[in-house]
């Protein structure tokens, strides 16, 4: 009877494996290296990914090729076996980026399912390396829309892929490195309150860059710049800068102001926190907020 550890002094012999566990592998591989991930996790890489209220259904020229592609770019992890109809078209596939799924299928012409030609909509993706992903992209035969750069909303850049879609990539942020707290008087917001609106958007958007974009009431735009976030204000006020500061207690801060000869308006509860409009002893417009509650 042969010793089984006979097999163990033999020559070492090169076997092809598995094609299903050898694509597996390959992408556990690359979503690892692409998100900076501990090699010695043992989490399931789809775990954390799922339905949200709003998931992209693409239509692709080619799902087979477009499946590779994501996977290879963004990091993507496949979500079970693609569906496969009578005529070799991929029916249905799912992906798992970061928390969230995408879901696209081969072109359908007869129901209207097709990839668009040019132009059409745009799916952002966060990515953990926005640069190396866009390279990537492009050496798969991308086509440069927006090169990579910083702004105002982070760093990114956009492509279109082989197979029509468009795509928004954004520098992914460290959960761990969420706002941090305003301290007891912080200036963490302000409005710039301006006589009329549109010249003030265009003398500032020309000479500073800043971005304007519609406000929740009338003559009211939020804009944004280098290290800068606010508010536009136009009409009949006082012409400047009103700034937002941050108080531990919002109605011992009003008490304070009556007592230095300021004013202190009505309290106004809203989901960000609690507010009052204020002037110091010199008729200067200011806000004081609270945080919500928890």
């Amino acid at each position: 009877m042969p010793e089984p550890f006979d097999a163990l002094r033999r020559p070492s012999e090169r076997v092809a494996p598995d094609p299903d566990f050898a694509a597996e592998l390959r992408d556990n591989l690359r979503r690892l290296i692409l998100n900076g991930a501990d090699m010695t996790t043992t989490e399931a890489p789809a775990t954390h990914a799922e339905m949200r209220s709003l998931t992209p259904y693409l239509a692709v020229s080619d799902a087979r090729a477009a499946l590779d592609f994501y996977v290879e770019v963004f990091g993507a992890v496949r979500r079970g076996d693609p569906i496969l109809m009578d005529d070799g078209r991929i029916g249905h596939a799912e992906l798992a980026i970061g928390d969230a799924v995408l879901m696209l299928a081969e072109e359908y012409p007869e129901i209207g399912h097709v990839a668009p030609r040019e132009g059409g909509a745009s799916v952002r993706v966060e990515v953990p390396d926005v640069d190396i992903s866009v390279a990537r992209a492009l050496e798969l035969g991308a086509t440069l829309i927006r090169a990579v750069s910083d702004s105002p909303y982070g760093r990114g850049g956009s492509f279109r892929d082989p197979f029509g879609q468009r795509w928004l990539v954004s520098q992914a942020t460290s959960p761990a490195a969420g706002p941090k707290p305003a301290r007891h008087g912080e200036a963490m917001y302000f409005t710039f309150q301006v006589p009329e609106a549109e010249p003030a958007k265009a003398f500032y958007g020309s000479v500073l860059g800043w971005q304007f974009s519609p406000g929740s009431t009338a003559d009211a735009w939020q804009f944004s710049g280098p290290g800068l976030e606010g508010g536009l204000w136009a009409g009949d006020r006082q012409v400047g800068w009103k700034l937002m500061y941050a108080v531990d207690d919002l109605e011992s801060a009003l008490a304070r102001v009556r007592e230095q000869g300021g004013q202190a308006g009505e309290v106004e509860h809203h989901p960000y926190g609690t507010t009052a409009d204020c002037t110091d002893n010199q008729g200067i417009e200011f806000w004081l907020w609270q945080r919500p509650a928890k």
